[in-house]
């Protein structure tokens, strides 16, 4: 006998392989399922695994983001800095300024950030360009790739202003750029005639530096620079550190959720890969003690059985390398979007390290039930073959018969017990498969509430802005003081707020501004949201506490808590333009925004705020677009302005999790039906000549359909109450973690996602599961003709 499947060995290995082609289809499928669920997941572990450091290294990101005024910093002054000390690469510089324009339906945008540039390439900020290309004319702009969706397309329209001779722009591309130094970019031409007094023109300039992993060394580096150009030069800058912190705490919840996926996923091959090797020696029997009666070794048929899984699971694994790429490409398309990264790839050694580790467990998984089979006594094993041991299950068949159920179903529900190992086995592929199913619904349900819960000003139907103290447009020239300020009114929140209050549909409205603010034992400002009014409608979800609702209170995020060492019920000093008041902490907010450092409290403790804004609701049956066209034209004059509020950037983040949830559960769903799928096959074959008898005595084809289904029922069942409660037990594990990990608790709202009927339903599906896995091997039972399953040994 040779050693590697030559000679006889080789075609008894061969011969396995082709004969139990269910097994084989079976073990192939199952590996290729889970070898694609982990290529899948290890990708986007990758990808979730410092998204930012490897993206802006690749787009040679700016460190630094500086605007300077063109007045008083000439180009060439600008370009100079590049020889200063410490700096590694420059970039500009390049016209920058400020609009607001609106889409084709007259809905305003948040303001954003434009830059002229004549390409995306550039030493320093080498935008990825994702779709269309460079403005190259006037008319034409590229948006950032976050925008990109139903809202705005390639050829969608931007108006820069309601009046006269306002400017329409194109969108001809979508580009990322890493480092967040523009929301929008033109020509340099446009972004010059783009300028105005109230969002007059800068120049950026883009630096790297050859240190700057601390805060320390960045703000060095400024200074620098700002010394390097004349008095007041610099207007001011961006430090990357700030995005990167942002970007790393939003990849950091995926990685609980991978890992829990992972880890279903390996069990599971483990549980069916074992469940077909411990079927195919089972079945085998007699096979196994004719092989030795002829003279092969136990080591010999140790290989055989496990080359009969390997085999197979070989191709399963290449095959689901293949599927594994792509699927993740989507995937790893939209985490680019959602952890503002570039070009993100499966990488190489994933599909190294997933196909090795997968052979091992086959392997592993193989070896064990195939040493028993090296171990069987020649005289035992032809002599039993593939009956089960004597007397196993008849207990079963006794209590089962008792039953006011018609005989078939009581055979079937009794028959698995004459197989105990098998069962189980099967039993544990159900339960898993339920588990996913469990764990995935709960997951949607938390990230859908998760994404109605941020971002609460958001939910009102219109937004009006009126103006208010605080730091006024930059006056670039010649006469502008050092401080800035163009000295222009600001608008009157209170004839603003009279204004909304007399327009037909307002339903309810409150009042609100963010302000900077200091805490006592505190370093650096912190920002405060206050509101004037009932602001229930636009309150954050809470996870303890209560929102405020009178003077002297103060809502903080968890971050504020973790941070400061202080609880619900505690007071803190806050400080703001100099008026500083003791206020109590009555909530704890799900409130994610700069860092969890976010404050709320009402505009009464501080009587100097005035609001900046008002989120307003209407009537039933009034058009927000149509309230906010009307509302407009009333505060303009006053210098406010209204728009109605609508999304404008993908919320990609909660989408990649819905839909690596759905995908793997998918998989793993399909390999436990592929578990019971053999399990039936091997059980069926095992008692075709018993089938062949029933048949003589009268069992109808539906009748013995319903004995192979009712031979699963119970396990179905079983797998149910099993696998519901750890499926929910793992969503109340891995949620909070995913939350941590992004630096906050979670409010019940985001938790308790379930509900009775989710729940019965789910415990059905490890029903659907056994009978839709034994659904195949009962149709082939009752095609069975009776003399062919009775001549059957």
């Amino acid at each position: 006998m040779t050693r590697f499947g030559g000679g006889a060995l080789g075609r008894v290995i061969r011969s396995g392989v082709g004969r139990r082609r269910v097994q084989t289809v079976v073990i192939a499928v199952a590996t290729m399922m889970a070898v694609a669920s982990a290529v899948v997941a290890g990708s986007l572990i990758v990808a979730a695994n410092a998204p930012f450091d490897r993206a802006f290294a690749k787009q040679q990101g700016a460190h630094l983001t500086a605007q300077f005024d063109p007045v008083r910093a000439s180009a060439a002054q600008l370009k100079a800095t590049r020889e200063q000390t410490g700096v590694a690469a420059s970039a500009g510089p390049y016209p920058s300024t400020t609009i607001q324009p609106e889409d084709s339906e007259g809905r305003r945008m948040p303001k954003l950030t434009l830059v002229g540039r004549s390409g995306p390439k550039a030493d320093v900020d080498d935008l990825d360009l994702k779709s269309g290309r460079w403005a190259a004319k006037a008319g034409e702009i590229v948006l950032n790739a976050s925008f990109s969706g139903p809202a705005f397309k390639l050829g969608s329209t931007l108006r820069t202003s309601d009046a006269e001779g306002g400017s329409t722009l194109t969108v001809v591309g979508f580009a990322l750029s890493v480092s967040k130094t523009a929301d929008a970019w033109a020509t340099p031409a446009q972004t010059r005639a783009l300028a105005s007094a109230d969002n007059p023109l800068t120049s950026q300039m883009l630096y790297r530096f050859d240190s700057a992993g601390t805060d320390k060394q960045v703000t060095d580096g400024r200074k620098k620079l700002a010394a390097a150009v004349p008095s007041g030069a610099l207007l001011g800058s961006q430090s990357y550190l700030e995005t990167k912190r942002a970007a790393d705490q939003g990849a950091a919840p995926t990685i609980p959720f991978l890992i829990a996926f992972g880890v279903l996923g390996i069990v599971m091959s483990v549980i069916i890969v074992g469940s077909v090797t411990s079927g195919a020696v089972g079945s085998s029997l007699r096979r196994i003690g004719i092989l030795k009666a002829i003279g092969f070794t136990p080591r010999e048929v140790v290989r055989a059985y496990v080359a009969q899984a390997l085999i197979p699971a070989a191709v399963g694994i290449a095959l689901g390398v293949v599927l594994g790429n792509l699927l993740a490409v989507p995937l790893l398309d939209d985490t680019e979007q959602a952890y503002g990264t570039a070009s993100l790839t499966v990488a190489w050694w994933v599909d190294v390290v997933v196909p090795v580790a997968a052979l091992v467990v086959v392997g592993v998984a193989a070896l064990v039930p195939a040493l028993r089979a090296g171990r069987l006594s020649t005289v035992e094993a032809i002599a039993v073959g593939r009956a089960p041991r004597t007397g196993r299950g008849q207990w079963a068949h006794r209590v089962a018969g008792r039953l006011p159920l018609p005989r078939a179903v009581t055979y079937g529900l009794a028959s698995p017990f004459a197989h105990p190992v098998r069962t189980v086995a099967m039993l544990l592929a159900v339960a898993f498969g339920t588990v996913a199913a469990t764990f995935a619904v709960g997951l949607t349900a938390s990230l859908t509430a998760v994404g109605e819960a941020q971002d609460p000003e958001d939910r009102a139907a219109v937004t009006v802005f009126a103006g208010g103290p605080g730091p006024q447009p930059i006056e670039v020239g010649p006469e502008a003081s050092a401080e800035g300020g163009s000295g222009a009114p600001p608008a009157d929140p209170a004839r603003i707020r009279a204004a909304v209050e007399a327009q037909e549909g307002t339903a309810s409205y409150y009042g609100t501004t963010q302000e900077d603010a200091t805490v006592a034992g505190g370093t650096g400002s912190v920002t405060i949201s206050l509101y004037q009014g009932d602001s229930r409608s636009g309150s954050y979800e809470m996870i303890s506490g209560h929102w405020i609702d009178g003077r002297g209170q103060v809502v903080v995020a968890t971050g504020f808590l973790d941070r400061t060492g202080t609880k619900v019920g505690d007071t803190v000093r806050v400080t703001h333009q100099g008026d500083t008041r003791t206020l109590r902490i009555v909530g704890e907010a799900f409130d994610t925004e700069d860092d969890g450092m976010q404050l709320h409290a009402s505009m009464a403790d501080f009587p100097a705020a005035e609001p900046r804004t008002f989120l307003v609701e209407v009537e039933p049956g009034v058009s927000p677009a149509d309230y906010a066209d009307k509302l407009a034209a009333a505060v303009r004059p006053l210098g406010g302005d209204a728009m109605a509020n609508s999304p404008s950037e993908q919320d990609n983040f909660v989408l990649i999790l819905k839909s690596m949830a759905a995908l793997l559960t998918l998989m793993l769903v399909s390999v436990a039906g592929l578990g019971v799928l053999n399990s039936v096959v091997i059980d069926t074959r095992e008692r075709v000549h018993d089938l062949g008898v029933c048949k003589a005595l009268g069992m109808s084809p539906r009748q013995t359909v319903g004995l192979v289904l009712a031979s699963v029922a119970g396990i179905g069942v079983l797998g149910g109450l099993v696998g519901v409660p750890a499926g929910f037990a793992l969503h109340g594990i891995v949620l909070p973690v995913m939350g941590r990990a992004a630096g906050t608790n979670l409010p019940p709202s985001v938790l308790d996602v379930y509900v009775a009927w989710q729940l019965v339903l789910l415990g059905l599906a490890g029903i659907a599961i056994a009978m839709l896995g034994a659904l195949l091997p009962a149709g082939w039972a009752a095609k069975a003709r009776t003399a062919v399953a009775l001549r059957t040994e």
